[in-house]
C-alpha cells in the first residue's frame, strides 16, 4: 500500500503540475508578454485598448501567458475586472456572455431573464474595463460572440487558438475586417533550453529537493518537442513512478516510461473534452482509418441528430490534428486521415 508519507518525500506540491498552475516568477514568453502588455497598456490610462489574438500550437504558453498577464494587470490596475472563458466547456454565444456577468457579478448574478439579450445588456451597462480571456476560442459555436463583445465598449478582448483562421472562419467579411485589428501575438513551439526553465521552475515549487537530476529534466525538455503540456506531463509522470516505486529519488527508468507515455495521457485528456460532434468524427475515423473528409461527413451526417455543416466539420477535423489526435495525408481530395500514433483508440 502506498503511504502518503512517502508520496511527501518526493512531491511537495501537486498543484504544481496541474494545467492552470502559472509560477509568480514566469520566466518564459518575455517577448509575446512585451506586445501583448503594449497592446492592453491603455486600459491603466483609462484609454480603450486594442484586442488580441493568442495564437499557435497547442503547449506553447498562450493560455499561462494570458493568465499571468491578468494577475499582473490587477496587480496595476486599480479599477478593472477580468474573466475567462474556457470555450472548450463554454461554447455558445449564452455561455459566453453568462461566464462573463458571473465573473463581474459573482456566480449568483441575476438578469432579468435567462436569454443571452439580457446578458448582453447587463455586459453593455458595465462602466469598469473588463478584461476578457477567450480561451481556445477555434472552440466556439457561434464565433460572431467575439464581435459581440468587440463592440461593448468596456470590454477588452483577449482571444487564444490554435489559428486565427478557424476563429474568423464563416464570419461575415465586415465582422472579419473588424477582428483584423487585433494585435497577432504567434506562440511557437518551444525550444528544448525553454522546457527545461519551465520544467525548473515546477521542480522548484512542486518536488522536494534533490529528487531529480537536472540531466534528468533536461531530457524530459529535449523529447517533448516543443509541447509544454507534454513536458509537464512526464516530469509529473516520473515523479508518481518514483513513489509508486517507494523509491527515494527519481530514477532514469522514471523519466523513461513517463516520458513513452505522457502524449499518450495529454492526448486522452483532450479526448474527454471533446464536444459530442468532435467525439463522433473522432470515432468515425477510428472505425474506418483512413477515411476521407467526404466519408466522414456522410457517416456523421447520418449519426447525429444534429449534424454540423460540412465548413464546421472540416474545421473540427482540423482541430483534431492541431491536437494530435488525428493525422491528415494527402491533399484536396486524395486528403486522408488516420489516428495519431498516441491517441487512444475509443473504448
Amino acid at each position: 500500500m502506498l503511504h502518503r508519507s512517502h508520496r511527501n518525500e518526493i512531491v511537495a506540491n501537486a498543484a504544481v503540475f496541474d494545467a492552470g498552475w502559472v509560477p509568480a516568477d514566469f520566466r518564459s514568453r518575455d517577448a509575446e508578454l512585451n506586445t501583448m502588455a503594449t497592446a492592453l497598456e491603455p486600459i491603466l490610462d483609462g484609454e480603450p485598448a486594442s484586442g488580441l489574438f493568442l495564437h499557435g500550437p497547442s503547449g506553447t504558453g498562450k493560455t499561462s501567458s494570458s493568465q499571468y498577464l491578468l494577475e499582473k494587470l490587477d496587480e496595476h490596475a486599480g479599477h478593472l475586472e477580468t474573466a475567462t472563458v474556457n470555450c472548450w466547456s463554454n461554447h455558445s454565444r449564452y455561455r459566453v456572455l453568462r461566464r462573463i456577468v458571473e465573473a463581474v457579478d459573482g456566480p449568483r448574478a441575476r438578469t432579468r431573464d435567462h436569454a443571452a439579450a439580457a446578458l448582453q445588456e447587463r455586459l453593455a451597462d458595465l462602466e469598469t474595463p473588463t478584461v476578457v480571456v477567450l480561451d481556445e476560442a477555434d472552440q466556439l459555436d457561434e464565433p460572431d460572440v467575439l464581435y459581440t463583445l468587440y463592440e461593448l465598449p468596456a470590454l477588452h478582448v483577449v482571444a487564444t487558438a490554435n489559428t486565427k483562421a478557424d476563429v474568423l472562419l464563416g464570419l461575415d467579411e465586415r465582422i472579419q475586417s473588424r477582428l483584423r485589428t487585433f494585435h497577432d501575438v504567434h506562440f511557437a513551439p518551444y525550444t528544448a533550453a525553454e522546457l527545461d526553465v519551465i520544467l525548473q521552475q515546477r521542480v522548484d515549487h512542486g518536488l522536494q529537493p534533490d529528487v531529480i537530476e537536472a540531466a534528468q529534466v533536461r531530457q524530459i525538455a529535449r523529447a517533448a518537442n516543443g509541447n509544454a503540456r507534454d513536458a509537464i506531463a512526464a516530469l509529473d509522470g516520473a515523479a508518481q513512478r518514483a513513489v509508486e516505486d517507494g523509491a527515494e529519488r527519481i530514477r532514469d527508468t522514471h523519466v523513461e516510461t513517463a516520458i513513452e507515455t505522457a502524449s499518450r495521457a495529454v492526448r486522452s485528456e483532450t479526448l474527454d473534452r471533446l464536444n459530442d460532434h468532435q467525439h463522433a468524427i473522432y470515432e468515425i475515423v477510428a472505425a474506418t482509418e483512413p477515411a476521407s473528409p467526404g466519408a466522414i461527413y456522410e457517416r456523421y451526417a447520418d449519426r447525429m441528430a444534429d449534424p454540423r455543416s460540412r465548413r464546421t466539420v472540416r474545421k473540427y477535423l482540423r482541430k483534431l490534428e492541431q491536437y494530435d489526435l488525428l493525422v491528415a495525408s494527402g491533399h484536396a481530395q486524395a486528403r486522408e486521415y488516420r489516428l495519431g500514433p498516441d491517441a487512444p483508440r475509443p473504448s
